[in-house]
């Protein structure tokens, strides 16, 4: 096999093998759980899976085997968002990996940003091989050179390196386990290249296919505490934060049985239908108005938080008036989170689906002290704006900011007219994948999709250019669906390049990015804040060239005209990548406000925000 990475690892690359290896077995245990990729970049050390890939795309799909297949990213973090953006579409296991060296610490970011985000990922790394540790050959990651795996100590579930053959199987087996388990994240596995190339006899010998999920354990004496409390209770808020997204059926149910109104996280968003009449909106960074003023309601004396693990970005700045106050119950299974709710009145674990599925049986005896919502009333409210408002791309219900934008024609193109014209635009099953940045707040806001499970954010760790990678892998997924990836002009710079896998593969992935020339939190930020306005101009670029240039289609969108010229049904079924130039008034202060009190709070003076850019 060529080395194809800019950084191969010289000479040490693997002669071909016609017999099985240890890569191979690592193969067999991806194809037993149903994961379909591996995502990275080739390079010597690594070769010996490479050639193992290659060896298994010969065989036939039957017989239970699921051939595995190989995705060559443009650089790791690419690689790494990619599983990441794969693992949320699908709920199976996301795959990347590198080669010794810059290889390795190329994926950092990316896991970093899975392993705040709690996304199952196995990340497998090179190794030099074993006898030359020590030696200073090229790229060596060991504790002797470069440390790699020290690297992945503090951002993995589970993080080892094989030192010697037989402890392969069993490790690999461990980090499995490890990555599906509550809290899920990723785990790291580092391989020497003459490990990786060691023969294997064809068995296995652990059955993973019921052991990657928790069982659906609950806590009885919580769960009864929980009981006697919603007996008890005046009003009832939920609180639904990204984790609850595998249980939202039962949630849901709940909800319309009792009447009991939810708001979300930003992240939460993504797992419900923003046009359910019972929704108030979102929660903290560019939320809502109805989703606080239905928090701080007096008559509420519950608010029951599933699924969410308190952070900042989440609770508004940890706003102690709307939420972190003893009105909270917090409801998790993953039990670390309960850590950041020392002033709940309660702390539910268990699994989720579990909880509600038991709630809803023990409804009966609270049906009468809950305010409830006819069914059929649930069921007859027609989405979007009731009565004659015209705007029809948000709900009639949850309050946005300056809702007059949506239809503005004012040139450069509003970015709260972009998100409308995005969600009248796309069918309702398209995927909406959201970059760091501003992109966040405009969209958190102002895009509302039409189909609930359909929006992916990542605001653990907020790295630029996520969506970039994680629309590649959302589109392997779902590779029937429409996926938009909605980015700033800075992350496009940093990690656009990525568009060319779209390319190779025939993806239809619609790139969308908001062009202002700036790096678009930064001089907000900064505006906002009162820092020095500096280091937040980026050249003037014709998006829309470059991508022609890289093989996709292109349009520039510079008026709300344009718009009308886009053929949105061709563009979701062509054969390959489209992007969207669309050139948005830079001056529009983005919906950050929440974000500007914490770090003016924190710092003690008004300055700009310099850790999360557009």
């Amino acid at each position: 096999m060529s080395q194809t990475s800019s950084e191969s690892d010289g000479n040490q690359g693997d002669s071909i093998h016609t017999g099985k290896t240890l890569a191979d077995l690592i193969l067999a245990y991806l194809s037993s759980i149903k994961a379909e990729y591996i995502f990275g970049v080739p390079g010597g050390a690594i070769e010996p899976l490479y050639n193992a890939l290659a060896r298994s795309a010969r065989e036939p799909e039957e017989d239970g085997h699921l051939t595995v297949k190989s995705v060559v990213a443009r650089h790791e973090a690419g690689a790494a968002f990619m599983a990441d953006g794969y693992a949320r579409e699908t709920g199976q296991l996301g795959v990347c990996c590198g080669t010794t060296g810059p290889g390795t610490t190329n994926l950092i970011t990316g896991v970093a940003s899975a392993y705040a985000d709690r996304i199952p990922m196995l990340v497998i790394t090179a190794q030099t091989a074993l006898p030359n540790f020590g030696k200073r050959g090229l790229q060596e990651s060991s504790s002797d050179g470069i440390d790699t795996v020290a690297m992945f100590e503090n951002f993995t579930n589970y993080n080892t390196m094989i030192s010697h053959p037989s402890q392969l199987e069993g490790k690999l087996f461990t980090a499995l386990i490890s990555a599906f388990h509550e809290p899920q994240g990723p785990v790291h596995i580092s391989i020497p290249m003459d490990v990786l190339s060691c023969s294997w006899d064809g068995n296995s010998t652990f059955k993973l296919c019921n052991l990657l999920r928790n069982p659906e354990i609950m806590d009885d004496e919580s769960m009864d505490a929980l009981c006697e409390t919603l007996i008890d209770a005046k009003k009832i808020v939920l609180f639904l934060g990204g984790g609850s997204a595998e249980a939202m059926p039962a949630i849901m149910k709940f909800a319309e049985m009792a009447g009991v109104p939810f708001v979300t996280t930003a992240s939460g968003k993504g797992c419900v239908d923003a046009y359910h009449p019972l929704n108030q909106g979102v929660f903290g960074f560019a939320g809502h108005d109805t989703a606080r003023d239905t928090l701080l309601d007096p008559e509420v004396d519950i608010v029951l938080a599933v699924g969410t693990s308190l952070g900042e970005i989440s609770t508004g700045g940890w706003d102690k008036d709307a939420l972190m106050n003893n009105k909270l119950i917090h409801i998790e299974e993953t039990a670390e989170n309960f850590a950041r709710s020392p002033m709940a009145r309660l702390h539910v674990y268990g699994h989720l689906h579990t909880v509600f599925i038991n709630l809803i049986q023990i409804f009966a005896t609270l049906i009468h002290r809950l305010e409830t919502v006819k069914p059929q009333e649930i069921h007859n409210i027609i989405r979007g704006l009731n009565g004659d408002n015209i705007i029809t791309c948000a709900p009639a219900h949850i309050k946005v900011d300056k809702p007059e934008a949506y239809l503005l024609n004012d040139t450069p193109i509003k970015p709260q007219r972009l998100m409308g014209e995005l969600v009248k635009g796309f069918p309702e099953n398209t995927r909406f994948v959201v970059d760091a940045g501003n992109s966040w707040a405009w969209a958190t806001h102002y895009l509302h999709p039409k189909q609930a499970g359909n929006y992916r954010i990542a605001l653990g760790f907020g790295a630029m250019a996520w969506a970039v990678g994680a629309s590649v892998g959302t589109a392997f997924g779902a590779p029937d669906e429409p996926v938009v990836c909605i980015t700033g002009d800075g992350s496009f710079l940093m990690s656009g390049q990525e568009l060319t896998v779209t390319v190779q593969h025939s993806l239809p992935v619609i790139y969308v990015v908001l062009n202002d020339n700036t790096l678009g939190m930064v001089k907000h930020g900064q505006k906002l804040g009162g820092g020095e306005p500096i280091g937040f101009d980026l050249p003037v670029v014709n998006y829309a060239a470059v991508a022609q240039a890289m093989g996709a289609q292109a349009f520039t969108i510079k008026t709300p005209e344009d718009f009308s010229n886009l053929d949105f049904n061709a563009i979701c079924n062509s054969n390959g990548p489209t992007l969207l130039d669309v050139y948005i008034d830079g001056e529009e202060v983005p919906p950050m406000g929440s974000r500007m009190k914490v770090l003016d709070r924190r710092n003690g003076s008004r300055r700009g925000d310099d850790s999360i850019e557009d």
